[in-house]
């Protein structure tokens, strides 16, 4: 009976892989993003309700009290996270999986303390146990920072400064190793050593609070633009971690989806540094650093000129070619459908309509495509940077709905600059620029944006729903 039992499970754990697998190959591409969802949450679903089957009557209490806790705590969440806190959302979930790991692999070694006591725990299942509680720190501490730091909390907004800071991460991350080699060799020594197994335990107790400073310390230097890199980076982390448990409890589908989530979270951080023009090295290791403005808001600002919504709609009667250039400013006014009402009025007049997508606009990576595929925005619409690039000098007008870093021309001509070297749309050489915001407030780099004040830009400050709504109005009326 526990050979056939333990055949079914096996069995069960490959249709969740395949099925995380297929989910995963189907999310990369918005017209099959939602059949995606719907094969990985399949697959969560036999991956949860396969060790039920296991006759486990003492654990069933806790089992069901966890599933019901979590389901209520996730259902809840799910429908009242808005959409500009996703990446917020996302950076929880991050910290959340690597917490687990941590007291999955933790618990794990303490209810084999017998195993322990007398080193017969295998060397591969003592050094899974210390990469999931390592890795599983750094994420969780990480994490929340970087929740702190997309949240602006006042505290964690700014890098807290401090001598020695990379030197420092470089000691932690050797007393790690040094720590996790000798919790592997005290935990496979038994008897031969006295107090061997209580050592390890301490040894791993001491591993986990390193991990949990690593992980301030790594994310504390990183800011402004470069979050969306940190997101991503650290749902690999939270990967990697839950796929080191999987070898730690001899979890199947556990180490799968581990591995899924770590290589891809691995591959979308090499796209995002390359976006970023930042090297994987760099962000390993916390070195993105924030600079210092050259110029005063008020300096840059100093010939700004306004505009409204009827005169937008003035310069667009009989243009030819408008972009539209989504930011973080559209998520928080909740624009999109606005702007695919102005998009559709501008088509059925002819004109050539693009929205011009920068890989980490917003405060995560795709957070405009999902807005935009929300509204119902064609996915041949989305023209990617590198795409849309060469063709600025062809567009009539270009409207930045709270885009700022991603548009700002001072990547490219201050070295000085935290976003120095940062590829960005290039909207500044198009013949006219409309930047719809509330204000002159800088983005979450943090620096002025001389493309408010260039000779071909005109500001058209209030809420971005509105204005939008507006100039459609106007448009129509025209």
């Amino acid at each position: 009976m526990n050979s056939v039992l333990l055949q079914f499970t096996d069995l069960a754990y490959l249709i969740a892989a395949v099925l995380f697998i297929l989910g995963l190959k189907n999310m990369a591409h918005p017209r099959t993003a939602v059949r995606g969802n719907v094969l990985g949450m399949l697959g969560m679903g036999v991956a949860i309700v396969t060790p039920l089957l296991v006759p486990q009557p003492e654990g069933y209490l806790y089992i069901v009290a966890g599933l019901a806790l979590g389901s209520a705590i996730g259902a809840v969440t799910a429908l009242r996270v808005q959409m500009t806190s996703m990446p917020q959302m996302v950076a929880l979930l991050n910290g959340f999986g690597g917490l687990a790991s941590v007291l999955v692999a933790g618990a794990d070694l303490l209810n084999q303390k017998e195993s322990l006591e007398t080193g017969a725990l295998p060397t591969d299942v003592l050094v899974a146990i210390a990469a999931s509680v390592l890795i599983g720190a750094v994420t969780f501490c990480g994490s929340l920072l970087a929740f702190g730091k997309l949240e602006e909390y006042r505290v964690f907004k700014q890098p807290i400064r401090y001598p020695l800071q990379q030197p420092l991460n470089a000691l932690l991350g050797l007393a790690a190793l040094v720590l996790a080699g000798l919790f592997v060799h005290f935990g496979q020594a038994g008897d031969s050593i006295a107090g061997s197994s209580t050592i390890a335990v301490a040894l791993l107790a001491g591993l986990t609070l390193i991990g949990l400073v690593l992980g301030l310390t790594l994310v504390n230097p990183i800011g402004g633009a470069d979050m969306p890199v940190v997101i991503s980076l650290l749902n690999s982390y939270s990967g990697i971690a839950a796929g080191m448990t999987g070898f730690v409890i001899a979890n199947n589908v556990l180490i799968v989806s581990g591995a899924l989530v770590g290589a891809s979270g691995i591959i979308l951080t090499q796209i995002m540094c390359k976006a970023m023009n930042r090297s994987l090295f760099n962000v390993l290791f916390g070195v993105l650093d924030a600079g210092q403005a050259a110029q005063s808001a008020d300096e840059v600002y100093a010939k700004v000129r306004s505009t409204t919504a009827e005169d937008v709609a003035l310069l667009l009667d009989g243009v030819q070619h408008v972009v539209f250039v989504p930011g973080y400013g559209m998520a928080v006014a909740q624009a999109q459908h606005a702007v695919r009402d102005l998009g559709k009025t501008l088509e059925e007049r002819g004109v050539n309509v693009e929205y011009a997508i920068h890989p980490v606009a917003g405060r995560m990576p795709g957070h405009m495509n999902v807005l935009l595929a929300e509204a119902d925005v064609s996915y041949d619409k989305l023209i990617e940077m590198d795409v849309i690039n060469p063709t600025m000098d062809t567009v009539d007008v270009a409207i930045v709905i709270g885009a700022n870093d991603v548009v700002n021309p001072v990547a490219k001509t201050d070295p000085q600059s935290p976003i120095a070297g940062m590829p960005i749309l290039e909207v500044d050489r198009c013949r006219t620029v409309i930047v719809i915001k509330r204000s002159l407030s800088p983005g979450f780099a943090g620096i002025p944006n001389p493309l408010f004040a260039a000779d071909n830009t005109l500001m058209l400050f209030a809420d971005g729903k509105d204005a939008v709504m507006e100039i459609t109005k106007a448009v129509k009326a025209s």
